[in-house]
Parts: structure tokens; sequence; C-alpha cells
């Protein structure tokens, strides 16, 4: 199975090489997000992939080491990317700990980093607090963390985006199905 989304100049989302870049510098994360719910059986395509990782400042230097082997620059509202790949940013662990949210255009697609999750009242959900209602599923070999469908939906409820709001009568189908 290829998961690849294409969409405009932007680089194609080509989730395997994420999740294996992540996987080469042992990343503690989850995803979450469109391709969560892709992952989970949604049918809405997705043009980024968001993830949430383990805070540990070691952690976060892995996930820096995997962002930069993508060639990630942030991406910066009201720049082009040739405005914005030159900006001085420093990718470490440090950095990504001081970013509660950071968006990164990468040759294998956008990413897009958290640190929590909102819950259908607007409490941050961090990885910890996420792991125990998470799966893990398996891509290209490889074990794949996924936030629980409710907290996805949660989420998107709360973020109250059109986008979000668009994607809530599938993803409320699937929950409906989901045994769990």
């Amino acid at each position: 199975m290829k998961l690849r989304v294409v969409v405009g100049d932007r680089p194609p989302l080509q989730i395997e090489r994420v999740i294996e870049a992540l996987d080469r510098h042992a990343v503690q994360y989850m995803l979450i997000g469109g391709v969560a719910a892709l992952l989970h059986g949604a049918q809405r395509p997705t043009l980024d992939l968001d993830l949430l990782p383990n805070s540990d400042r070691e952690n976060l230097g892995r996930l820096a080491a995997a962002l930069l082997e993508l060639g990630a620059y942030l991406r910066v509202g009201g720049l082009t990317d040739d405005e914005a790949r030159p900006l001085p940013t420093v990718v470490d662990g440090k950095s990504l700990e001081g970013m509660e949210i950071s968006t990164w255009r990468t040759a294998a697609g956008d990413i897009d980093v958290l640190h929590y999750l909102r819950d259908d009242l607007g409490e941050r959900l961090r990885y910890d607090d996420l792991t125990v209602r998470s799966l893990v599923i398996e891509v290209v070999g490889i074990d794949v963390q996924l936030a629980g469908l409710r907290d996805i939906v949660a989420s998107k409820r709360f973020a109250g985006r059109d986008k979000d709001r668009e994607a809530l009568p599938e993803l409320e189908r699937l929950l409906a199905q989901d045994p769990s």
C-alpha cells in the first residue's frame, strides 16, 4: 500500500517515507489528525502528517534528526518556500521543546508537530495522556502508534475549523462502528 497525497506545488506526502525516517531515529510519537484517521479507516484525503511526540528532550532531539534527514524547514504563513527555506531555524530538541505547534515542509511532504491534542472541553492531552487509549498498527513493517479514534474526533470537534467539521460525519460513523 502506497500512502501518497499530491496537491499543488508542495512535495507529495509520502507517509511511509516519514514513518521510516522516524523509525530509523527511534522517535517515540503517535500519529494524530488526518493520517491517523485514514489509518482508522477514513477515506478523506489529507495534506499533511500530524504527529504528537513524547516531549522528553532526548526524544525531541531524535525527532529533530529525523526532520533534518527529511530536509525540513519551517512552513511560515505568508512566506513562499523560497523565502522560508533560508530562515535561520535551529532544528534540535531544545527548539522543538519550545514550540507547542510547529509546521514543517520536507522532501516527504508537510509535517505538523504538536505537543498536545485538545479534548471536547479544551483540556490539553499530552503524549502520556493519549497513550493509554492509543493503538498500534503496522505500516511498511513498522509498528506505528495512532491516537484513539475517540481522541481524534474530540480534537476535531474542539478545533471547529471547516475542514474538521466536514471530516466529523465520517469519523463519527467509524466511531459508532468501533466496538471498543
